[in-house]
């Protein structure tokens, strides 16, 4: 199926707001209130496609006479009253703004219309619980879809109060921003609920949630330094989730947040009430809606969870709890500063997490899991600087990446280490007292911080914030160690030598563990000058004998950059564990930099892995350097190889699952262990035919082990329940101690269904079994998986249309799904539609939401791919890396969001053939 483009859409059509457009609007509006009344009556009626929607706004105008213009993505306009005088629809009107046409200095405008639910996670979001049938809404705004829901002012600077009032069932939960005032009866079992007005916000961070949600409530006790009174908390979750919330923990973590960072900043939070509301199908991890955040429900733990997903429950929750500051309070102008807050709240929340709870390893997380985002994003050619040129909207959907998360927040926290953390602090605490309620922008935070600290700053932006690309930091050994710095900006191709405070530490073994010895303090000045610095550490032995040892430069992760190991620091941890959690965590990001860029073989990272991961007792870094190996086996090994190295892999995680090589039996490293195995486990086939009798054995091999863990689950008979028998017998001896729940068996099927071994109708008794949210999600993964072409025939075309074959809409999790089960395993089943694949994409962008676009482009891109032959510079030969480049010479003036995809997908497949080529 081939999509014609819409033409150019006019300008009442048009929903792509640039900078310039926002600028204008706001030097021209200052907006004082809205009043928007949400009526959810039909949100039951599975055939109603809308809602009607009422705004008022109230604001000044700069210039009489002018116009201007209300966003608003509806499905119908009834009408317009601008200053008590009604405007004709159909002059005003398009499909995403509303004129306004002769303003006058104190204006009120009244819009009347018809939005659209959504099953994209952008603006308001209908789900319907397979388990029971409820119905469920919630929004999601950020950057710019509070516009799908009302007509708005909708860019950051133009903040406004906030009076919302929520009409639906009376038997439902109907929340805000800010507390019920008052509840009326609608009629027909409806009810309208008023809310307090909100402090002046930006429209992204309002907020509506509706549906039969389970509540439970709580209170924080105040801060009598800051001032602060006391809060109301209150959690909600849907009741089929609802036994699985474990809210006292929740609730604490809350109320740690809460004393952390009035200790720290000394600021009342300012919103009233503190909700936290887990909802389903959600797009982000969650979002800072003043007075009620809104959390992705898979943070309500269904199946065990293990201490590092607590742990990232809690860094989420400190993130957005960091946001009431930086972000809500004080808000940045425009989507250039977007890091402005992101970063902030990455790194307070890590910083809160591991000061205020159990989790005081957080920092190790952070180095090995949420830089290595920043790593890999700042590498692409379409890195940009941390305060990014943002033109418009759709540039700023696509900002929201690791460059202005993690590696904001790498800066960050090497900015910390350069002016000193008391100064950073008390340089926030003046930041908000200067602009609360308002905007900000970099030069603003930056006065403050030099004021403040007395460190001359005027060269520390364009060093860390206004340049792209990783720096590389190595060392050399002679009579004086010197660290070495290389990098370049991949947008210019310019040298950038940034300042770096860090440490270097020497580290030797002691019981087959490497420990630190010694450690060095090094700052390195900018430019030139941090070409080469002195390190006043010993690198050799110090008899000369060549000394097992690890040179580590950015010991402590103080900044941010590539490690590039000597020779013999390689030597040293490919085959030693190291001590420290978080030096360890730093380490193992080097090895895995050093094998996405060709310089390790992917067979060293992983015999690495076999070797060491036992040692690893963090289990956050556990999980993610066994997730890296099966990464390099399947994308980074060249195909000859690949086959042994899932072996030998499959091997050492079975060792795992038995309780063995250091995993303990029923721990969190088992389940870990189970996770990747089941992953690996797609890939057995990857080569029917052409495995011989080793690959078959392999085959069977995983297979085994994913019966055992199932055990005969799901039985034929209906009255079978999961897990009885034989239960005793061959789990026992597979996976003793394992906790075989719902998420642990869809991982097994999905992993049989894409070997082949779990044909439809197991699946779908599987799913009838337990039907969940989540379960039904995991069977469209494992139905989509199966390797015939019918079934990929049938993916790719409800991918492509976004509906089943019966004509049901697939929401974004459920195309999601779909387009993972279709790109499971098998490749050679997969290659017959890449050529398919770029006609379609133009169509795509022009026909479907943002979100739902970019799952679809991302989701079907052609990535599993073999080396050709001839090393690494032969690959861009490779004919699918050549149709990706015709693409995108062919549509140079493609929206730069569709393009930005296109080029991120192209250069990680390069980057996989040229690895794979460099270990041929």
């Amino acid at each position: 199926m081939v999509t014609t483009p819409t033409a150019e859409p006019t300008f009442l059509d048009r929903t792509n707001l640039t900078r310039e457009e926002a600028r204008g609007r706001s030097g021209l509006v200052t907006v004082q209130d809205y009043d928007v009344h949400v009526d959810l009556s039909t949100a039951l009626d599975p055939r109603a496609t809308g809602f009607r929607t009422t705004t008022t706004v109230t604001f000044a105008c700069a210039e009489p006479g002018a116009d201007t213009f209300l966003d608003f993505i509806n499905d119908g306009v009834e009408s317009v009253t601008l200053n008590g005088r009604a405007l004709d629809p159909a002059q005003v009107a398009g499909g995403a703004r509303v004129r306004l046409p002769d303003l006058a200095a104190r204006n009120e405008v009244t819009v009347v219309g018809t939005a659209l639910y959504s099953t994209s996670g952008e603006g308001l979001h209908r789900f319907v619980d397979p388990s029971d049938g409820q119905t469920y809404l919630y929004t999601q705004y950020e950057p710019a879809d509070a516009r799908r829901v009302f007509a708005a002012f909708e860019q950051p600077d133009l903040k406004g109060r906030f009076t919302f009032h929520l009409t639906g069932p009376a038997d439902w939960v109907l929340a805000s921003n800010q507390s019920e005032v008052a509840r009326r009866d609608a009629g027909d079992g409806l009810v309208t609920v008023d809310f307090s007005p909100t402090p002046p916000l930006s429209t992204y961070i309002t907020t509506l949630l509706a549906g039969p949600y389970a509540v439970w409530e709580d209170r924080w006790g105040g801060h009598p330094a800051s001032g602060a009174p006391e809060v109301p908390l209150a959690l909600y979750c849907r009741r089929s989730l609802a036994g699985s919330l474990d809210t006292d923990r929740v609730f604490a973590t809350t109320r740690a947040g809460l004393d952390f960072f009035h200790d720290l900043f000394g600021v009342p939070y300012p919103w009233g009430r503190y909700g936290q509301a887990f909802v389903p199908e959600y797009n982000l991890g969650a979002m800072e809606n003043p007075g009620l955040v809104t959390l992705a429900e898979q943070y309500v733990f269904t199946s065990r969870a293990t201490r590092a997903q607590y742990e990232g429950r809690a860094t989420t929750i400190m993130h957005e709890m960091a946001h009431m500051w930086f972000g809500d309070l004080v808000t940045m102008r425009w989507w250039d500063d977007l890091w402005l807050k992101e970063s902030f709240a990455d790194y307070m929340g890590t910083l809160a997490v591991a000061e205020a709870t159990e989790f005081t390893d957080a920092w190790t997380t952070f180095a090995n899991r949420r830089k290595a985002w920043a790593y890999a994003q700042d590498q692409y050619p379409t890195t940009h600087p941390v305060v990014a040129d943002i033109a418009d909207l759709e540039a700023a959907r696509q900002n929201f990446d690791g460059i202005t998360y993690a590696k904001g927040a790498s800066v960050l926290k090497q900015l910390v280490a350069f002016v000193g953390r008391e100064a950073f602090m008390a340089a926030s605490r003046e930041y908000f007292a200067r602009h609360a309620w308002g905007n900000a922008a970099l030069e603003d935070f930056l006065a403050v911080l030099q004021e403040v600290s007395g460190r001359d700053l005027a060269d520390w932006p364009a060093q860390w914030l206004q340049t792209a690309g990783v720096p590389e930091l190595w060392i050399t050994s002679g009579d004086v160690p010197v660290l070495h710095q290389r990098g370049a900006d991949p947008a210019t191709g310019h040298p950038v030598l940034r300042p770096h405070v860090l440490r270097v530490g020497r580290y030797e073994l002691d019981d087959g563990r490497l420990v630190r010895t010694a450690a060095a303090d090094v700052e390195v000045a900018p430019g030139e000058a941090g070409a080469r610095t002195a390190v006043a550490l010993p690198v050799t032995g110090d008899d000369g004998s060549g000394t097992v040892r690890l040179v580590l430069p950015n010991d402590e992760d103080l900044t941010y950059a590539k490690i590039r190991l000597d020779r013999d620091s390689v030597r040293a941890v490919l085959e030693h564990p190291v001590a420290d959690s978080l030096a360890g965590a730093t380490v193992w990001a080097a090895l895995w930099n050093m094998t996405r860029d060709g310089l390790l073989p992917a067979a060293d990272f992983v015999g690495a892995c076999c070797r060491l991961s036992g040692a690893i007792e963090d289990v956050g870094l556990y999980a993610q350097v066994l997730a890296q190996a099966e990464t390099a086996i399947r994308c980074y090994a060249p195909a000859g190889v690949r086959a042994g190295l899932r072996a030998q892999f499959g091997a050492s995680l079975r060792r795992a699952l038995r309780g063995t090589d250091g995993v303990g039996a029923g721990s969190d490293r088992q389940r870990a262990a189970m996770r990747v195995f089941a992953l690996l486990a797609r890939g057995a086939d990857d080569a029917p035919g052409g495995q011989g009798a080793a690959g078959a054995a392999s085959v069977d091999g995983f297979v085994a082990v994913l019966e055992a863990v199932l055990d005969g689950w799901p039985a034929s008979a209906p009255t079978s329940t999961p897990g009885e028998a034989g239960a005793d017998r061959d789990r026992a001896a597979v996976v003793p101690g394992l906790d075989v729940d719902a998420e642990v068996r869809w991982a097994a099927l999905q992993a049989l269904a894409a070997l082949g071994r779990a044909d439809r109708e197991r699946l779908d008794r599987a799913l009838a079994a337990e039907v969940t949210a989540q379960t039904t999600v995991w069977h469209r993964t494992a139905s989509a998986a199966v390797p015939q072409a019918r079934v990929r025939e049938e993916a790719w075309t409800a991918v492509i249309t976004g509906r089943t074959a019966d004509g049901r809409v697939l929401s974004n999790d459920h195309l999601s799904a779909v387009a993972a089960g279709f790109t499971a395993s098998r490749p050679d089943l997969a290659a017959p539609f890449s050529p398919r694949y770029w006609p379609e994409l133009t169509g795509i962008w022009a026909g479907r939401s943002n979100g739902l676009a970019s799952r679809t482009i991302g989701g079907l891109f052609p990535a599993a791919q073999d080396a050709l032959p001839g090393g690494p510079d032969a690959q861009d030969d490779h004919p699918v890396v050549a149709a990706a480049r015709t693409w995108l010479a062919e549509h140079p003036d493609a929206p730069r969001a569709l393009r930005r995809i296109v080029i991120e997908r192209t250069d990680d497949l390069v980057r996989s053939l040229r690895a794979q080529a460099a270990g041929q």
